[in-house]
């Protein structure tokens, strides 16, 4: 069923588990994704991220995920991660998305306060939720790295405002993580994620998610995060999957599609019972 985010992460967070947020840039993650989930009897959250269109238009990937959204016998809210332009973000709501993180991070606190309060008003009179970002979650390479990441963590006090000000249903912080592939493993700030935790109230967000170790997502969700953004780990299975099917002598396209689907669904597995979603649905 087709729902929102708060619908999703309100129970999660009161309850104690975390969900699995998976970018689905093809049908074939799409059905790792929501299959996996229905057999695990989880609630989950999929979609696509601005800076994954070029590997799938907008358009193309509301066509095949609210459809399945809508069909699946377990609550999917389908996000719209990242947008980073206004314009395309209320492309993602008229095509269907129930959720949107609208990510003003490297503006100036009061541009991301009031551009989020914004889209926070105009997401409430659609059904839909909003993710906000307060600090700034790099990227492990290339020109989103950043050389000093404790600089851009996210400030306590500042994140009561902000959850304050903006009415966010969600939480993006930056405590130690960063997205793709961690060259050295990340070091997350549990106590900044506590207090920010029980100083606001609402569900956080740990973007880059793929490659943190077992414990630091049970200890991150015992403190309060509730959504784990994950696409590096569901991604690279699904291009060793498809190597598999090579190795085996899977002569075509579509012989390589069951190889990638259950390489993919064993990632999908592995976090929703890491995060302790199964049976919640």
């Amino acid at each position: 069923m087709l729902v929102n985010m708060k619908e999703i992460l309100g129970k999660a967070r009161a309850e104690g588990y975390g969900v699995g947020f998976f970018n689905a840039v093809n049908v074939e993650m799409a059905r790792a994704v929501i299959e996996t989930a229905e057999a695990l009897g989880a609630p989950v959250i999929v979609g696509t991220a601005e800076v994954l269109l070029p590997a799938m238009e907008l358009e193309r990937v509301a066509e095949y995920l609210i459809p399945m959204a809508k069909k699946a016998s377990v609550p999917v809210c389908v996000h719209y991660d990242h947008g980073l332009r206004f314009a395309r973000c209320m492309q993602a709501l008229r095509l269907g998305f129930t959720s949107i993180m609208y990510d003003c991070s490297t503006l100036p606190y009061e541009e991301n306060v009031a551009q989020v309060a914004e889209m926070v008003r105009i997401c409430r009179a659609m059904d839909a939720t909003v993710e906000g970002e307060l600090g700034h979650v790099g990227d492990n390479a290339g020109a989103g790295k950043l050389l000093r990441p404790e600089d851009y963590y996210t400030d306590p006090d500042q994140a009561v405002d902000y959850v304050r000000r903006t009415g966010v249903d969600a939480l993006a912080v930056a405590v130690g993580n960063a997205h793709g592939d961690y060259k050295f493993p990340p070091k997350l700030d549990f106590d900044r994620i506590d207090t920010i935790a029980r100083r606001t109230g609402v569900p956080l967000v740990l973007h880059g998610g793929s490659g943190l170790a077992d414990d630091d997502f049970r200890r991150a969700v015992a403190l309060g995060v509730s959504k784990i953004n994950i696409f590096t780990d569901l991604d690279k299975a699904g291009k060793a999957g498809a190597e598999a099917g090579l190795k085996d002598g899977a002569a075509t396209l579509m012989g390589l599609i069951p190889y990638e689907i259950a390489a993919m669904k064993a990632v999908v597995e592995n976090k929703i019972r890491l995060f302790g979603s199964e049976h919640r649905a």
